[in-house]
Order: C-alpha cells, then sequence, then structure tokens
C-alpha cells in the first residue's frame, strides 16, 4: 500500500440523507473549508500583525483578500488541549502541561460536517489519540488521515514514516479497501535516516493533491470538502529546517534563525495553496481559516518576546484570518473578542447547520461578512 493513494485516488461518495426540512427547501451549494492551524505562532509572527523585522508576503496577501482579526485567542496554553477546544468548540478539563486524548463527551467540527455531507481529512499532527483509541482522527469525522499520531513523532520534521489511514472503494469488488498503518518503504525517502523530504513541504503538498481530488465541478461531484492542516511549524527553534536562508547573515540567535525561516516556508506554502485554488477553480468556493494552535512557548533558545514586542506575555492572542474571496469582504480588520471555540459554530453556520448544543462558542459568521457583533 503506498501513500499516493492518498494523492490519486478518489473515495466513494458520502451519501447522507438531509432533514425534511432541508428537503423542502434545498440548501445552496456549500462551499468548501480548508482550517489551517500552525504550531506556536505567535500574534507578532506576522508582518500583517506589525511585525518588523521579516516579512510574510503571502498570509499579509491573505488578510488583505478577507479579514484579520486582532483580538482573537487560543483556547489553551498547551497545544493538545487547544486543538481539542477549537474541534469541540468547548474547552477541554485537562491536567496542566499535559497532553490530551480526545475521547467520549463531544462532537467534533469534522464529524459534523462528514455527517452533513462533506468529505473530511486531515494532514498533519494530530495528538489527541493514538490508533488504539476512540480519540483516532477516523473516530473523531475524518474520512482520510495522513500524519502523526505521536506528539514526539510529529516534532521531527525528518520522520521515517507517515500514518496514513485510507479507506477506497472498489467498485468491481463492491467494497472498501481500507489502509490504516503506518508507512514506510520505497515511496517514503527518510527511511534509513536520510532527510530528503521535509515533512512541513509534504503536509502542503498533500493538502493541494487533496483539494485538487475533491474539488467541485460539474464533470465530478457537488460533495464539498473539510480539509484541517494540522502544521507542525513553526515550532520553537529546536526543530530544525533545511535552510536558515534568507536569515543566515541576521545577527539573531540561530533558534530565531530557524524560526523565522520556518514561518517564511509556512509564508510560502500559503502562496502555492493559493495558486493551485485558483488552477483548479475552487477559489471562490473554499473558505480558508488560517490560526495557530497556541501561542509560542519558550525553549529551543527561543525567546517568546524576540518577534513579539506588540503583545504582552501572558496574553494567549494569536492570528486567525478568514478568506473567502467573493463573499467575505477584502482588506477588514476586526477587533472582535472571540476565541478557537467559536471555530465550530462559525462553521456549522457557513455550512448551513447548527451547531451541537453543550458548546461554549458562539458563531462570529456575522463578523465575517460585514456585520456587527456575534
Amino acid at each position: 500500500m503506498k501513500l499516493v493513494r492518498l494523492l490519486i485516488l478518489a473515495p466513494a461518495l458520502a451519501v447522507v440523507a438531509l432533514s425534511a426540512a432541508a428537503q423542502t427547501h434545498p440548501i445552496p451549494r456549500r462551499a468548501n473549508i480548508i482550517l489551517i492551524v500552525a504550531d506556536g505562532l505567535g500574534f507578532g509572527d506576522l508582518s500583517c500583525y506589525g511585525q518588523t523585522m521579516f516579512q510574510t508576503p503571502s498570509l499579509d496577501q491573505l488578510a488583505l483578500g478577507g479579514i484579520r482579526f486582532t483580538n482573537y485567542s487560543a483556547g489553551d496554553a498547551v497545544s493538545s488541549a487547544a486543538r481539542a477546544d477549537l474541534l469541540l468548540g468547548k474547552r477541554i478539563v485537562h491536567a496542566p502541561d499535559a497532553d490530551v486524548a480526545l475521547g467520549p463527551g463531544g462532537v467534533t467540527v469534522a464529524q459534523l460536517l462528514k455527517d452533513s455531507g462533506y468529505y473530511t481529512g486531515l494532514i498533519g499532527e494530530w495528538n489527541l489519540g493514538d490508533q488504539n483509541s476512540s480519540g483516532a482522527p477516523w473516530e473523531q469525522g475524518f474520512d482520510q488521515f495522513a500524519g502523526y499520531l505521536n506528539p514526539a513523532d510529529a516534532a521531527n520534521p525528518y520522520e521515517d514514516y507517515v500514518w496514513r489511514y485510507d479507506p477506497q472503494y472498489i467498485p468491481a469488488k463492491h467494497k472498501v479497501d481500507l489502509f490504516n498503518g503506518r508507512e514506510t518503504g520505497p515511496v517514503y525517502p527518510n527511511v534509513g535516516g536520510k532527510k530528503a523530504q521535509y515533512l512541513p513541504d509534504s503536509f502542503m503538498r498533500w493538502a493541494m493533491n487533496f483539494a485538487q481530488i475533491h474539488r467541485q465541478d460539474r464533470f465530478r461531484h457537488a460533495q464539498p470538502f473539510f480539509l484541517v492542516l494540522d502544521e507542525t511549524i513553526p515550532g520553537n527553534g529546536y526543530r530544525p529546517v533545511p535552510t536558515d536562508a534568507p536569515f543566515s547573515e541576521e545577527s539573531w540567535p540561530q533558534a530565531e534563525k530557524n524560526r523565522a525561516a520556518a514561518i517564511s516556508r509556512l509564508d510560502d506554502d500559503i502562496a502555492r495553496l493559493l495558486q493551485q485554488l485558483g488552477q483548479i477553480n475552487q477559489a471562490s468556493n473554499t473558505v480558508i481559516f488560517f490560526t495557530s494552535d497556541t501561542v509560542p512557548q519558550k525553549g529551543g533558545g527561543v525567546d517568546p518576546q524576540f518577534f513579539h514586542e506588540n503583545i504582552s506575555t501572558n496574553d494567549l492572542r494569536v492570528p486567525l484570518i478568514v478568506y473567502w474571496p467573493g463573499k467575505i469582504p477584502p482588506g477588514r480588520v476586526s477587533g472582535l473578542k472571540c476565541s478557537a471555540l467559536d471555530v465550530l459554530p462559525t462553521i456549522t453556520s457557513l455550512s448551513y447547520m447548527k451547531p451541537p448544543d453543550k458548546i461554549e462558542g458562539v458563531s462570529f459568521a456575522r463578523t465575517l461578512f460585514g456585520y456587527h457583533g456575534k
């Protein structure tokens, strides 16, 4: 079984019955949704948020084309808890500084969208449950997964395997061919300690292929997709990068050069994604949420204040940019106080769905379209 199957084979369509009300009043064509979550990207890491030591032109352009929030907060200071809060729309109770296992007790935004007819995918870092738990991605609403369940493995940008969950319907056999496991071998070039493939680059490439395979058009199908890209960068400077260019000659500490280089690579990836969505005619039918799981943490030689002079040390504010050309008015900045808990109800609102009961978040969809308040 090869990772390339994730990139070239289309899944069977998920057929979901709509409610009687929806059948009486058909919902409009729904947009694809891409949620990009960076790892520890701070409020002051992007030039569109006031950072002046280097530029992030692609993310600046994303902000200029949509809306940039200046008072959006991560759900938690612990990365795994913050990602759980984002997916569930409510806070997860956890021990301080402990990893979180996502089990029963809530419904993820992926499960909600899958149940309503979206095809769902997750690429990158999970860290919310291993393959034998109820917190595994495929138990939490994701139709496909390529990435890492183990936080230690996710932290290695040159890991020699990828975990893949990939059910494929085989029409000739009238059955689903399921691959669920670690994938190594000749299709994966980091085997044997080689540093041939920088994983964050791979994540964006797989995301772009996912969008191309599952795009909506008159020749394929009208099923929208939901993709979560859980990045492992920028990290805290201790994770190696292929090169610290274009910051090699700066007088900064090496960890800061590495961090800035990782952010620049992520910025370049955003440019590639936007270009590809345009090429496959999905730009106007895809909403992009770009944010960070939590604030930068001190470690690996990184000083969280090095690029973050414009924010206090005890503030959980992180970037949030939402981009939907032709729908969200461009060039807007919002000071609305909101958090990761509000992302789930906002996404369900954009998908013509009601959020589940007993969540803490409130949709900010009205703000996206130029109205005041949530």
